[in-house]
């Protein structure tokens, strides 16, 4: 009987020692989980628990290992953070994040670059330097997308801004992405006028050369001298007018640019010597700086000529005493040339029309010149566009990209 209320308490002990065993092992597991829990929500993984004391090494092993897959998984959303940062860093487009109250979660460079800044917070920073730019982003986030026309230091650009909806720390943000569509605007509206041109062009030299060549046959007519006198004038109208559809015709010929490496400095000195006597006559002076030496140019040196004698000539058509030619090579390392002059500057509602052709704002003007050159810059890559024009002076800006 001794011997089996010993065994019964035996039994009891262990059942009690079992449980007071489980219950201290279970409140430091849930003691230490806690604490990495906690640790791991604050962000914070240097900690590691002692997997060689008796008892808790193998709660210990599990929970480190625990943490060891959390800090591997942690260094691969870091990795793709910064591999999204840095092709965000890379692209020409314009990307900033924006959340449902106008602060700036996220801005590439480009955006920075585009709006002159160095950081931004909230967009509605941007109100005092452009309010419309501002409207347009908030339109965008509203509607999926705006256009907005922004004057930079490269002049007056139009801007095409999407929208791309995503969540971010369980909030909506609103991810805009800003492209500059003047070049393809441009270039849409170029092709409208080239085919428009091709089109009259045709139909009046069509029309018009019978009429010159009738007329010279039936000039020898001695019989009648007044029909004589008309044709004459007939004649010398036509061939007036086929003079003058000729200009138009040199803006859908082009021919397709003869590359050669060239140094800038040769070309522009070589346009100066060209144009000495106009200066001369004008008491003008036209002077080149080069802010980097040697810059070299690859295109066609006949029609980059071209380019800037059209410029220089409007400058001094325009009353100019000093022209100025700076040529430079941005972060981009793109040749970058302005070409400023001091004469009158480009009436402002005619600012936006200059490069059409046909316009002119003077009165014997062709309305091809500026035309013509944009379209040659287009042909090697590049761009051409009134930077500014004030009291101060006009400034034209040519880029070879």
């Amino acid at each position: 009987m001794n011997g089996t209320i010993l065994i019964l308490f035996c039994v009891a002990a262990a059942v009690v020692a079992g449980f007071l065993s489980a219950l201290f092992t279970t409140r430091a597991f849930l003691k230490k989980t806690s604490y990495m829990l906690d640790a791991l929500e604050d962000g914070e993984t240097n900690f590691r628990f002692n997997e060689g004391k008796i008892g808790m090494k193998s709660i210990n092993r599990l929970l480190n290992r625990l943490k060891s897959i959390f800090e591997k998984e942690k260094e691969k959303i870091r990795e793709q953070d910064s591999y999204l940062a840095g092709m965000m860093e890379n692209i020409s487009t314009a990307i900033v994040v924006i959340g449902t109250d106008g602060s700036v979660k996220y801005c590439n460079t480009p955006f920075l670059k585009l709006m002159n800044i160095r950081s931004l917070s909230n967009i509605r920073q941007l109100n005092a330097a452009n309010a419309d730019f501002v409207q347009a982003l908030f339109d965008a986030c509203k509607n999926g997308e705006s256009r907005v026309e922004y004057d930079n230091e490269l002049g007056r650009s139009e801007y095409s801004i999407r929208r791309s909806i995503a969540t971010l720390s369980g909030k909506e943000v609103n991810i805009l992405s800003i492209n500059d569509i003047s070049k393809e605007i441009d270039e849409n509206e170029q092709k409208s006028w080239e085919k428009l041109i091709r089109v009259l062009t045709h139909e009046i030299m069509n029309t018009v050369s019978p009429i010159v060549s009738l007329s010279e046959a039936m000039e020898h007519d001695e019989n009648n001298p007044d029909r004589c006198e008309g044709l004459r004038t007939i004649e010398s109208s036509s061939k007036e007018l086929i003079k003058f559809v000729q200009t138009y015709r040199d803006l859908t010929g082009l021919s397709m640019p003869q590359k050669t490496a060239f140094r800038l400095k040769d070309v522009v000195e070589k346009i100066i010597r060209l144009t000495e006597e106009q200066f001369r006559s004008a008491s003008a002076v036209c002077l080149y700086t080069e802010k980097v030496e040697n810059i070299l140019i690859y295109g066609d040196e006949s029609q980059i000529s071209r380019i800037f004698i059209n410029l220089l000539k409007n400058a001094l058509q325009a009353g100019a005493q000093k022209v100025s030619i700076e040529a430079d090579i941005d972060e981009k390392d793109r040749v970058c040339i302005n070409i400023s002059n001091d004469g009158r500057p480009i009436p402002e509602g005619s600012r936006d029309n200059i490069f059409v052709p046909f316009f002119s704002t003077k009165e014997d003007g062709s309305g091809i010149g500026l035309s013509l050159s944009r379209q040659i810059m287009r042909m090697h890559g590049g761009s051409l566009n009134l930077r500014s024009s004030d009291a101060s002076g006009t400034t034209f800006t040519i880029i070879f990209k």
